[in-house]
């Protein structure tokens, strides 16, 4: 709800003004949460916290898509990639010390950072959404994905089969990624690994990003983003599938190694997919979409994966796998469609 909230509002209202709004709401809840004491009230202030956060998402991306010209973009979603796992390893150190101390710091701190972001975006981030004198030119943009007469708007992004197709495959991404917050945890336990051992397969994920991420655009300039994700897919493949004979944190590590490297290899293309395939006037609209994949992928993971682990054993490593492999070969195909749409696109804006 929040994601699509978030996309409706940056494309009608501003990515600047939902910033700033979704930013200082969330602050506001997170202090109420801190002295809520009655569990009603905690469950219906958590469920707005969910709605509120998920909010920036969209108007984030569309933001860089606004200001960063199209051969920089990459390079653009690969740093903002980078940032977030690196503040996701600084949240989650700090959460632990002060969740020791004290859970009202933590969420006061919490609040307070959000607080603290919501006045960056005030003082430094410009408004970016240009408003276009004929917004319905994007159905001749899309051909027949807007046609019939109907004003282009969320329903045109959950029609196009095009993005559809990427949103996808994106969602198997997702679901292997989740394996590693909500299925491997198991698996790692049924295999008589302490939680320490968890901890530092997923350290090295994280390490590996901080330090490795940066250098990934290297990797990948002047190749076709279908081969990229396709490659990085299959990775994430062969590292979950590996899974099925691990049963020593040696195999764990290593597996880990092969899963995230393809994490960090997909992210730049993803986002750029993302926002090649968007009209303008719909961008954080596509996004919105897009970005649903995660949440869903958040669900499905454990409730499947706990009941395929729980009968299957091993063999779920395998599924997982062989899963990946075929969202492999499915970006290999769906490859040479996306760049025709995306050149139609380009030369429709030009």
């Amino acid at each position: 709800v929040g994601v699509l909230l978030g996309g409706v509002l940056a494309d009608r209202w501003g990515r600047r003004a939902t910033l700033l709004t979704a930013h200082l709401v969330t602050a506001g809840l997170m202090v109420a949460l801190a002295l809520s004491r009655h569990l009603l009230l905690i469950a219906v202030l958590s469920a707005l916290v969910g709605v509120v956060h998920s909010m920036p998402g969209p108007a984030f991306v569309a933001s860089i898509v606004d200001m960063v010209p199209e051969q920089r973009r990459s390079r653009a979603f690969n740093l903002q990639f980078w940032a977030f796992n690196l503040g996701m390893a600084v949240a989650s150190l700090l959460a632990g010390v002060l969740a020791e101390a004290s859970y009202l710091a933590l969420f006061l701190v919490d609040a307070g950072a959000t607080l603290a972001t919501a006045l960056v975006i005030a003082w430094k981030v410009p408004e970016t959404l240009r408003r276009p004198a004929r917004a319905p030119r994007v159905a001749a943009r899309l051909g027949s994905t807007a046609r019939g007469g109907r004003r282009p708007g969320l329903l045109t992004a959950l029609t196009d089969r095009i993005f559809l197709t990427f949103v996808g495959l994106t969602f198997v991404l997702a679901v292997l990624t989740m394996q590693t917050s909500t299925i491997m945890p198991l698996a790692m336990r049924a295999d008589g690994l302490e939680p320490s051992a968890y901890g530092l397969v997923v350290a090295l994920g994280g390490a590996l990003i901080v330090f490795g991420q940066l250098f990934v655009p290297k990797l990948i300039d002047g190749r076709r983003k279908g081969f990229v994700l396709a490659t990085s897919t299959g990775l994430m493949a062969v590292g979950f599938g590996a899974l099925a004979v691990a049963d020593e944190l040696v195999v764990y590590l290593g597996a880990a190694v092969v899963w995230t490297v393809g994490s960090m290899l997909a992210a730049p293309p993803n986002a750029q997919i993302n926002a090649d395939l968007a009209p303008p006037e719909l961008r954080d609209r596509y996004q919105s979409v897009f970005y649903l994949t995660f949440p869903a992928a958040s669900f499905v993971a454990p409730t499947l994966g706990g009941v395929s682990l729980q009968y299957l054993g091993s063999a779920h490593w395998l599924i997982v796998g062989g899963l990946g492999l075929l969202a492999a070969v499915g970006h290999l195909f769906a490859g040479p469609p996306r760049e025709r749409r995306v050149a139609a696109l380009l030369l429709g804006r030009g």
